[in-house]
C-alpha cells in the first residue's frame, strides 16, 4: 500500500516542462497573454522597433561606398552586395515566438554576424582537438610553404588573439592591408607606418585580421567553412537551406588539390553571411540553452565561456560576443546579456536571466537597442 500510494503520489506532480526546440521549418507561436506578456507594451516595443529603421540606403553598395569608403583607402568591393528588407526581427520568450514583424523570411546580408558563426567554427576546430589549445601560436598550424605568420612580429600571434581581436596582425590579406581597415593617424601619410603593438596587448576591431582568421581556420579544417557550419551546426538546428557564406572575388586557395574560397567575417567589403532571421533566431537560441540542441552539446560550454570571457576590451569576448559589464552598454538589459552584432543594424540579444531571445534587423545605429530591449522588458511578467 505504501508503495502503491508513493506512485499515486508521484503520478500526481505536475512533470517539469521539457526545453523547446523549433523542429525545421516551424516555431511555436503563442499568445503573449499565456505567458503573461503584457500585450500592449509588446506591441508598443514592436511598434518601436518598426519606427526606428535605420535610415540608411537599403542598397548595401551604397552604404559601404558612403561609410567605410568615404573614410578608408582600398575600399573596393570584392564580395556580393545586397539590398536589404525594411526593417524585420523576432521575439522568442521561455522558447515560443510571441511577436514578429517585417520580412522576417529575406535572406539578408549579416554583417560582422558572421564573426559570430567564424569563431564558432573555429571553435568546433578546438573541441575536435584540430587545435590543441588556444595559447598555441598560430603559425606551426600552417602548412608548408603559407608565410601568414612569419617574422618577429607575426610570429608571436596565438588563437586567443585571433579570435579577440588583439592579434595586431601585420599584412596584405586579399588586397587589403591591414592598416587600411579603420586607419589610424592624422593624415593619410601616417596610416601606412602604424604603431606596432605587441600581439594580445591591445585590441582594434580588425576585418583584414578577422579576414585572416577565416583563413587560418580553413587551413585546419581543410575543408570549406561552409560546409562545416552546415554539418554541425545549421542542420542539426533545423536552420532553412536558404543561408550562404560568400568569401571574395580573389579570395580561393588551393587545399589538397581543391579550389576552396575563404570565407569573410562580414560585409565590409562584401561577401559574408546572407541569412534570414528565423535561421539567426536559431543560431543564437543554441546559445541560449548552453550550446545544447534535442539533447546534442553542439557547442561545448566551455568554448561558450571562453567566448563570453572578457579580454583586454571589457565589452568584447570572442569576435563578435558583445558583452554587458556594469550594463555600461545596454543599461536595460542585465549584466549578463549578450549580444551578436553586425552593421546596419543587426542584432541577436540572448538574455539567460529572463529566457529571452530578440531577433532586430536594420535598427538605427544610437540608442535604438538599448531602447528596444528596455520596452520588451517592461512587457515580461515581474521575476
Amino acid at each position: 500500500m505504501r508503495v502503491s500510494a508513493v506512485l499515486l503520489l508521484l503520478l500526481a506532480l505536475p512533470l517539469a516542462a521539457e526545453t523547446y526546440y523549433p523542429p525545421p521549418g516551424h516555431w511555436a507561436t503563442v499568445s503573449p497573454a499565456s505567458l503573461n506578456v503584457h500585450e500592449q507594451k509588446l506591441a508598443d516595443a514592436v511598434a518601436y522597433a518598426i519606427a526606428s529603421e535605420n535610415p540608411a540606403s537599403k542598397d548595401q553598395a551604397i552604404v559601404q561606398a558612403t561609410t567605410f569608403g568615404a573614410k578608408e583607402p582600398y575600399d573596393q568591393i570584392i564580395g556580393p552586395m545586397g539590398v536589404r528588407a525594411a526593417a524585420n526581427g523576432l521575439i522568442i520568450y521561455r522558447g515560443k515566438l510571441i511577436a514578429q514583424w517585417g520580412d522576417v523570411d529575406s535572406v539578408d546580408m549579416t554583417h560582422s554576424i558572421a564573426k559570430t558563426f567564424l569563431t564558432t567554427v573555429t571553435g568546433l576546430a578546438w573541441q575536435r582537438g584540430l587545435i590543441h589549445d588556444l595559447q598555441d601560436r598560430v603559425g606551426p598550424y600552417m602548412p608548408h610553404g603559407v608565410d601568414l605568420y612569419q617574422g618577429e612580429h607575426n610570429s608571436q600571434i596565438r588563437w586567443d588573439h585571433l579570435l579577440r581581436q588583439t592579434s595586431d596582425w601585420q599584412g596584405t590579406l586579399w588586397g587589403k592591408p591591414d592598416w587600411a581597415d579603420r586607419p589610424e593617424g592624422n593624415t593619410p601619410a601616417e596610416w601606412p607606418n602604424r604603431p606596432l603593438r605587441t600581439p594580445g596587448s591591445h585590441y582594434k576591431y580588425n576585418d583584414v585580421r578577422i579576414n585572416l582568421l577565416a583563413l587560418s581556420t580553413l587551413y585546419v579544417w581543410r575543408k570549406p567553412l561552409p560546409e562545416v557550419l552546415n554539418e554541425h551546426i545549421m542542420q542539426p538546428i533545423g536552420a532553412s537551406s536558404t543561408w550562404r557564406w560568400y568569401g571574395y572575388d580573389n579570395s580561393w586557395i588551393e587545399l589538397d588539390g581543391q579550389r576552396i574560397q575563404s570565407v569573410s567575417g562580414g560585409g565590409h567589403w562584401g561577401g559574408g553571411i546572407f541569412i534570414n532571421a528565423w535561421d539567426l533566431a536559431r543560431f543564437g537560441y543554441l546559445f541560449l540553452r548552453d550550446g545544447q540542441w534535442q539533447g546534442q552539446q553542439l557547442v561545448s560550454r566551455e568554448w561558450i565561456n571562453l567566448a563570453s570571457s572578457a579580454g583586454v576590451n571589457p565589452e568584447y569576448g570572442f569576435a563578435n560576443w558583445f558583452l554587458n559589464p556594469g550594463r555600461k552598454a545596454l543599461p536595460s538589459a542585465p549584466e549578463s546579456a549578450i549580444t551578436f552584432q553586425g552593421a546596419g543594424r543587426n542584432i541577436i540579444y540572448i538574455d539567460r536571466e529572463n529566457d529571452l531571445l530578440l531577433v532586430a534587423r536594420w535598427l538605427g545605429n544610437g540608442d535604438e537597442l538599448n531602447q528596444l530591449v528596455a520596452k520588451v522588458l517592461a512587457a515580461l511578467p515581474k521575476r
